[in-house]
């Protein structure tokens, strides 16, 4: 029988489908290899019709390396490494707007896994841009300026202390969280550690500022980058369906998740996927 994956692209730039794979099983390595190669291409890809359960998903996500465990979201019963994403009413989404995921730490993650587990009948959709094709889109005297600058990535953008203090549990979490996470520094270019590409590593849900540069100037030029960033040329829109499974490369893209579904419910699972320290290095 064939392992081979049948791969059609969605876009120029960004994102494919996937089938040929049942993720329910152990995959090969070659089935597993040609899984890992088409995420370095095409930076997130989709597959129909996966009910992984939070252990299948937590031991496909092993392969690509160590997971992380959130300092602040649920996690699935007896497995701490996949995060609940359950919104509604009561809970409503905060990842609502463009971000990579988890850029406070010194480490962020290289990628994650998302299981669809229950869906509005409509909206919810996600949307992902590409890093590198933003990056490739700007002028050179732009590039040479940005080569090479450092921003500041601060957990409390997208977390503000406002959202945790629901109970007081949730707001020990969320100061511990704050202590254990200080804002740090990543270079606003960022070389992918595997393909060698550079990519805009500035996002709208932590990037604060740009250390390197005044306040104005910084103000101005992440500005315009968030707004490049998501320019719909880069982007791929993904609609899904209960049994869904997307990945993505978290190093070379941002995501927005559409909040447009309340007061219908939305229950999705992920694993993070621990990365390596950010560098910038001349092409």
């Amino acid at each position: 029988m064939s392992e081979r994956l049948s791969i059609r692209p969605l876009g120029p730039y960004i994102g494919a489908q996937l089938s040929g794979l049942d993720l329910t099983r152990p995959l090969s390595d070659n089935q597993f290899e040609q899984l890992y190669h088409a995420l370095l291409r095409h930076q997130v890809i989709f597959l129909r019709e996966q009910p992984v359960t939070p252990q299948q998903q937590r031991s496909l996500a092993q392969r690509f390396g160590d997971l992380h465990i959130h300092p602040v979201y649920p996690h699935a019963e007896g497995v701490e490494e996949i995060i609940v994403l359950d919104t509604h009413n009561d809970n409503p989404p905060d990842n609502d707007n463009w971000h990579t995921d988890v850029t406070f730490i010194e480490t962020p993650p290289a990628g994650a896994i998302l299981a669809a587990k229950h869906i509005p009948e409509t909206g919810g959709d996600t949307l992902w841009t590409s890093g590198v094709a933003a990056y490739e889109a700007l002028s050179a005297p732009l590039k040479m300026l940005l080569n090479g600058l450092q921003a500041e990535h601060d957990f409390r953008k997208s977390f503000p202390e406002w959202k945790h203090l629901k109970t007081e549990d949730e707001h020990q979490r969320w100061l511990s969280a704050v202590a254990k996470n200080p804002p740090l520094l990543h270079p606003v270019v960022r070389t992918h550690p595997v393909t060698g590409k550079q990519a805009l590593f500035v996002n709208e849900g932590f990037t604060t500022r740009i250390v390197d540069v005044s306040e104005k100037e910084s103000e101005a030029l992440l500005g315009f980058l968030f707004a490049h960033i998501t320019r719909p040329e880069f982007q791929v829109r993904w609609r899904w369906k209960e049994g869904d499974v997307a990945m993505w490369d978290n190093r070379v893209t941002q995501h927005y998740a559409n909040a447009d579904y309340l007061p219908q419910r939305r229950i999705m699972h992920r694993a993070t996927i621990l990365g390596d320290k950010p560098f910038y290095r001349a092409g």
